[in-house]
């Protein structure tokens, strides 16, 4: 709790700002130009904003976020697919609580609910578990979207319900992995980036020893930070230092909890229970191995193996959601943005979830 104290605390918070506002200015001098970094969290990209860093920073450093928000990354056809579950007799969707408002091509979760479908909203996997424990005559689907943070859980799920040995039990995975999106925004050349503020959260389960490939094949630099103020200015002070001592390097600043080898129980879990997978990005199409899946051996708990679901087309609007998770444009740049598009009224998911690029800018970036 001092640690975290400590990384809040306003005197330490302007000193490191300074210090990142002058060592970007000498990058500038040298460069003609800011530096340019990518936050892959959601949670880094909210933090940045909440706090302020983003804005106090806009004139010396460009931080653009990345991909890393898991309600937002989620293919429309898969949205579609999920509130066409809901539709069926005698059963229960389980989900996070991100989800229930985010737009399909005709409604929501939150409407579906509204019409009598029976939704709930869980905090874990293992929540849904035990609501199929106790509704042995319905068929219990949870929603598995997220990131390696939250994956080992869904297999984590999967494991109680064989144990309890639930045949009422599935989930429908829609699940990302880091490496292979960074790879893909890394090959296509759209965004030119002088690094990396790597995720914390993601980087306990994968530990630091996962990033390697930013170096060896992009020779691009990464640095795992934490959530708070201090911590986030730390971060982007490295990377400009890694910068302008020309290294290129992969650091973890947030040691207390992120390892070298990571969380090996976590990665067994994962290793275990799941296959790699082609999985749709919403704005990206179809990156190869970026998701998971359960082995054929779980398939029993693959809610797409359960269930047919076929979905049409999604409809066509306006809303740039996909350029804004590839770092092409800021929400600003959006027609509909804080217009057509507002928190009580979202028109894409950037604008719905807690880590969404879009929320963030509206409450804590745009000025009347």
């Amino acid at each position: 709790m001092k640690d975290m104290e400590m990384f809040s605390e306003a005197t330490l918070t302007r000193d490191s700002l300074t210090a990142v506002i002058g060592i970007a200015e000498k990058f500038k001098l040298e460069r003609g130009r800011k530096p340019v970094f990518m936050e892959v969290c959601g949670s880094h990209t909210m933090a940045l904003a909440r706090t302020g860093i983003k804005n106090r920073l806009k004139e010396h450093v460009c931080l653009i976020a990345g991909p890393g928000c898991p309600v937002c990354v989620t293919d429309q056809k898969s949205i579609d697919a999920m509130i066409q579950l809901s539709e069926g007799a005698d059963r229960i969707l389980c989900t996070f609580g991100d989800m229930m408002r985010v737009p399909g091509s005709k409604f929501s979760l939150m409407k579906a609910k509204t019409e009598g479908k029976d939704i709930r909203v869980v905090y874990s996997p293992i929540d849904s578990v035990k609501i199929a424990e106790e509704n042995p005559n319905k068929e219990v689907i949870f929603l598995g979207i997220g990131f390696e943070t939250t994956i080992p859980i869904l297999a984590l799920a999967v494991q109680e319900a064989m144990k309890k040995d639930l045949k009422n039990y599935s989930i429908w995975m829609t699940t990302k992995l880091v490496e292979p999106v960074l790879r893909a925004l890394l090959d296509s050349g759209e965004v030119h980036l002088d690094g990396f503020l790597l995720p914390g959260h993601v980087s306990v389960v994968l530990g630091k020893q996962t990033y390697h490939y930013l170096v060896e094949d992009y020779a691009i630099s990464g640095v795992i930070t934490g959530f708070e103020p201090v911590q986030l200015l730390s971060g982007i002070y490295k990377l400009i230092e890694l910068q302008l001592n020309k290294k290129v390097d992969i650091l973890n600043d947030y040691t207390y909890v992120v390892k070298e080898e990571g969380n090996l129980v976590a990665q067994q879990l994962m290793e275990e229970y799941l296959m790699p997978y082609d999985e749709a990005w919403r704005g990206m199409g179809s990156i190869p191995d970026s998701g998971l899946v359960l082995k054929e051996k779980y398939a029993q708990f693959d809610a797409k193996k359960r269930y047919k679901v076929a979905c049409e087309e999604p409809r066509k609007t306006k809303c740039r959601c996909g350029e804004i998770i590839r770092g092409l444009i800021t929400p600003e740049e959006c027609s509909l943005f804080k217009k057509g598009c507002t928190p009580l009224n979202p028109i894409g998911p950037c604008m719905v979830s807690t880590e969404g690029t879009c929320a963030a800018h509206y409450q804590y970036m745009w000025e009347e």
